[in-house]
């Protein structure tokens, strides 16, 4: 029986992890080591905004250790991702340098929603019921050291999903002399909260009914055994939740840390993360929390053995990065007759054209969604809709997506109308590189030819088929019952920047049915 050796690491804001699985066809995912190392990155960064030299060499001695570790165990594959408290120091790039120097080992830095998207594949992995809880209002909230990240589901669909900078370790630091000279340090961590999460209740929980918070982060699983000891479940309902923090909330600190195997040294994260629960319990209205054991971890191995074609998840990963852009598309009102046509006709030309554009899967799913972003900006400015469009993107996660990526729709979207820049111009003040300019230009030239064709937003088009007529000229049939004159006019136009990319000729052929 074929099986891989996959380590995963995880740089978080207080805590370094190494987990080694073993993956196959058969027996699924199965992990066999885990090594944990305590280091508060969190407290630098988010103190100081500069991660110091004395936590960078320990983290290098870490990486180092993991790297044996590894060799081991005949691990043949790794990901190494580090997240918040990387993410936000000002000295990102020396300190990644210095770490690839020191250890061989390419940290790579994960966007918040590519972190919470890893995150999330887990629990739909880890989690037997997962299917079943999303049909119903599910709130699920992952809470790390930096930020709190709420997505909402109904229906088996990403509603939306949002972060909020209010992280167990961020809270700590910022109330750090607080917590020194009240004895009522509850209530001042409810009320830094409270402000933002009313808002959030406002903008997205308003007239939604939510039955589920499903809860990840690392004490959940413990404070699930403490009111489970004489039972097994994965579920807490809001009664229990509420008598086990009052609880806790009488009891001495210490004996509290020994009764849910929490260790001293973090102890200082516990309340806060407490508090966080219990408020976002209360903003919610949930009936049940739902407890899941997982971590990053387990999402970068799933994610690999999901790419390797080892396993494959029953839920449609990808349908919830559409969704996700569908619902932004619907907040800001764009017409959504005009890009479900825009929609076919940009696939059907882009998956005709394989073997020209070179472009993969993944490709097809970013013009996908900056088909249905690419009027958001008329919002704001109808006169500048490109650029505001631009500026929506890239102002908005979209959850599985990386900054490169999203920064790769946004600019799509900004040249489907405005004038396309030189690679250095762009490139300036930008990570994007070579290949994700090309990628840029041919999903635009495919992008203005569907936009060309649906010019009047009136939906004449019924029908669409694409075919070659010889290697340098394209067909596009398509089926009306109204007159093209316009569309015709305008696709010309297009055509020439098609041309100029692709060395192919894009002909309209117009059928009356």
């Amino acid at each position: 029986m074929a099986c891989t050796m996959f380590g995963a690491i995880d740089v978080g804001s207080y805590e370094i992890n190494l987990k080694i699985y073993e993956l196959s066809a058969r027996r699924g995912m199965r992990e066999i080591n885990h090594v944990k190392h305590r280091i508060e990155l969190g407290k630098d960064t988010y103190a100081t905004g500069r991660i110091g030299s004395a936590m960078v060499d320990e983290l290098c001695l870490v990486l180092q250790d993991f790297q044996r570790i590894m060799k081991e165990f005949g691990v043949e594959q790794y990901r190494a991702c580090a997240t918040s408290a990387i993410r936000e120091t000002k000295n990102m790039l020396i300190l990644l340098d210095r770490i690839y120097q020191r250890t061989g080992i390419r940290l790579e830095v994960l966007s918040n929603s590519e972190q919470r998207f890893l995150g999330y594949k887990s629990i739909a992995y880890n989690s037997e019921r997962f299917q079943q809880i999303i049909e119903k209002g599910t709130a699920i909230v992952d809470v790390g050291g930096g930020s709190i990240q709420i997505s909402l589901f109904d229906k088996d669909n990403l509603v939306t999903t949002q972060n909020i900078r209010l992280g167990t370790l961020r809270l700590r630091e910022r109330l750090s002399d607080v917590a020194q000279r009240t004895i009522r340090y509850s209530d001042v961590l409810e009320e830094i909260m409270n402000n933002e999460l009313r808002t959030y209740r406002r903008l997205y929980l308003k007239d939604r009914n939510i039955r589920y918070l499903m809860l990840v982060g690392d004490y959940i699983d413990g404070i699930n055994r403490y009111i489970h000891r004489d039972s097994k479940g994965d579920q807490i309902s809001r009664e229990e939740f509420i008598t086990f923090y009052d609880t806790f909330m009488q009891k001495d600190p210490k004996v509290m840390m020994e009764e849910l195997g929490i260790s001293q040294e973090n102890s200082s994260l516990l309340l806060p993360t407490l508090v966080i629960y219990k408020r976002l319990l209360e903003e919610t209205g949930a009936e049940k929390v739902v407890t899941v054991g997982m971590d990053l971890g387990d999402g970068l191995a799933y994610d690999f053995a999901e790419q390797q074609k080892i396993l494959k998840s029953p839920h449609n990963f990808e349908n919830d990065i559409i969704e996700a852009s569908r619902n932004i598309a619907k907040r800001y009102h764009t017409n959504r007759s005009h890009t479900q046509v825009m929609e076919k006709i940009s696939l059907a030309i882009f998956d005709k054209m394989k073997q020209v554009h070179g472009l993969g899967k993944r490709e097809r799913l970013l013009l996908q969604i900056a088909v249905l972003l690419h009027d958001c900006g008329k919002y704001i400015n109808m006169a500048l809709s490109s650029e505001c469009s631009y500026n929506i993107i890239m102002a908005t996660e979209i959850i599985g997506l990386s900054h490169r990526e999203r920064e790769i729709v946004a600019n799509v979207v900004r040249f489907n109308s405005g004038p396309v820049l030189e690679f250095e111009e762009l490139a300036s003040g930008s990570t994007l590189e070579q290949a994700d300019y090309m990628t840029i230009v041919k999903l635009t030239a495919i992008l203005r030819v569907a936009n060309a064709l649906d010019r009047s937003h009136k939906q004449k088009i019924k029908e669409v088929r694409v075919s070659w007529k010889d290697p340098h000229t394209m067909q596009i049939f398509v089926d009306t019952l109204e007159d093209l004159t316009l569309e015709q006019a305008l696709f010309h136009e297009k055509a020439e920047f098609f041309e100029s990319v692709f060395s192919i000729r894009p002909v309209l052929k117009a059928k009356r049915v």
